[in-house]
């Protein structure tokens, strides 16, 4: 997402650095001096010449100018980087800079090792925003408001089980995270066309011993038509989207007037609008909902760029690249939003209360039923608690009150016990003990989360 001049400044987590054309050429140059390790331990090539190529391996030791105009000349992503390798190794060791690789394993394998950068980074983000939700679940879970499904009361509830739904999401996101990463951090090295032939038998064990050089797995078939790991990797970055997004879109709904439950941070100072002085707007959780969005329109496109035809297509890596990137980038921006969210959000507990006796008792509808259908069954005790919630809505009378004209809650409830059963903070189920359930396991997922590389 571009930088939005009315957005919240919020800490950015550096996501777009990684993705710097100097961070691209020195991931592949990172993986050009493990390929040259790998080969030199095979005998492949000489050791003297694998130690120069290691040792020239740093960006600010290439001409900037030569590989740039070696780019434009060539039209080649990497070829100008290799020639300015092999230039700054010498006559003797240059010879072997990028011995049988192909650009595909370079440039591919360099991009995961970013991407790979950018994923310790989102879960240590994700790591102190359950721990900023545990301190949130545990800090309203008795903080009662009405439970809305198809965006009517139906039952109380309270607002921390809400952070404890979030909580166990994002939980699940992690799982799902750290079970791909064998899966998607991976080294190619196949050659032109994935099949070692410049390599000859020797092929499988250059390509794990690079791989290991770079704390990666090898790809078992190193095939340049292979991407369903880079989908993958998308496709939770989207299905993260779209529960952030979701929980944006709850706290954007609950900051409304007519709700009046939550609000953003709203550092002083912050304006609205730049004709309304009143204005305060929410800035975080749209600016998460616009780029929840984005990402979920980029995992078609991965989808799509799984397509490769025959044994390689240019096209199809530059789709699957662009939506890594701007996938990555995106989900960066999310999450550092998140974080300010949560660790600043107001609840208002008197307003939820408020909008808790907005029906009258009516919200109350089915503990009165199940209480009275323990003397007269349960549909029976429908009907008649029905009658009396509907008369309530249709008409100015009170729902307490028609409820002691109804002859069957009349002969089995006494009009304490109606008013008791009418409360509706005594009727949030499991609320607080699963908000604090859940609390405690997002403080133990982030304590793991913690201790991450990077």
């Amino acid at each position: 997402m571009e930088d939005n001049p009315t957005s919240m400044r919020v800490p950015e987590a550096g996501i777009r650095a990684l993705f710097t054309i100097d961070a691209r050429w020195q991931a592949w140059l990172d993986v050009e001096a493990a390929l040259a390790k790998a080969e030199a331990e095979l005998g492949v090539i000489p050791e003297a010449a694998a130690a120069i190529i290691v040792e020239r391996s740093r960006l600010e030791l290439l001409d900037r100018d030569r590989v740039e105009e070696g780019l434009r000349r060539t039209a080649h992503p990497l070829v100008p980087l290799i020639w300015d390798l092999a230039r700054v190794c010498g006559d003797d060791a240059g010879g072997y800079v990028h011995w049988g690789a192909t650009t595909q394993n370079i440039t591919q394998t360099g991009q995961l090792l970013l991407l790979r950068q950018a994923h310790w980074i989102f879960l240590r983000q994700i790591g102190r925003i359950l721990t900023g939700m545990a301190d949130l679940a545990e800090r309203t879970k008795d903080m009662a408001l009405p439970g809305r499904t198809h965006g009517q009361h139906a039952v109380p509830a309270t607002f921390g089980f809400k952070v404890g739904i979030w909580i166990d999401e994002l939980c699940r996101h992690t799982e799902r995270l750290r079970e791909a990463e064998p899966r998607v951090f991976c080294a190619m090295l196949g050659g032109a066309a994935g099949t070692f032939a410049s390599f000859g038998a020797l092929g499988p064990d250059i390509q794990a011993r690079m791989a290991a050089h770079l704390d990666m797995v090898p790809m078992p078939v190193p095939a340049r038509t292979i991407g369903d790991h880079q989908a993958e990797y998308v496709c939770l970055l989207g299905m993260l989207a779209a529960t952030s997004s979701k929980i944006a879109r709850e706290i954007y709904t609950q900051m409304k007037q007519e709700f009046g439950e939550v609000e953003e941070p709203v550092p002083p100072g912050t304006v609205g609008s730049s004709t309304m002085p009143q204005k305060r707007n929410p800035k975080l959780t749209q600016d998460m909902i616009a780029a929840a969005a984005e990402i979920r329109a980029l995992v078609p496109l991965a989808l799509e760029a799984m397509q490769t035809e025959h044994e390689a297509d240019r096209t199809t890596s530059l789709m699957m690249s662009s939506a890594l990137q701007k996938s990555c980038e995106l989900t960066g921006d999310i999450l550092s939003r998140m974080e300010a969210l949560i660790a600043g959000l107001q609840v208002d507990e008197g307003r939820m209360r408020r909008n808790l006796d907005l029906s009258g008792g009516l919200i109350m509808g089915e503990a009165l039923m199940l209480s009275l259908g323990a003397h007269i069954g349960r549909q029976e005790a429908h009907d008649a608690i029905y009658d009396a919630a509907q008369a309530a809505a249709t008409s100015d009378k009170s729902f307490e009150s028609l409820l002691a004209k109804e002859e069957a809650v009349r002969a089995h409830l006494s009009a304490d016990e109606v008013a008791a059963l009418l409360d509706p903070t005594a009727y949030t189920g499991q609320c607080a003990a699963i908000a604090t359930e859940q609390a405690a396991r997002g403080r133990e997922i982030a304590a793991d989360l913690a201790n991450l590389p990077g």
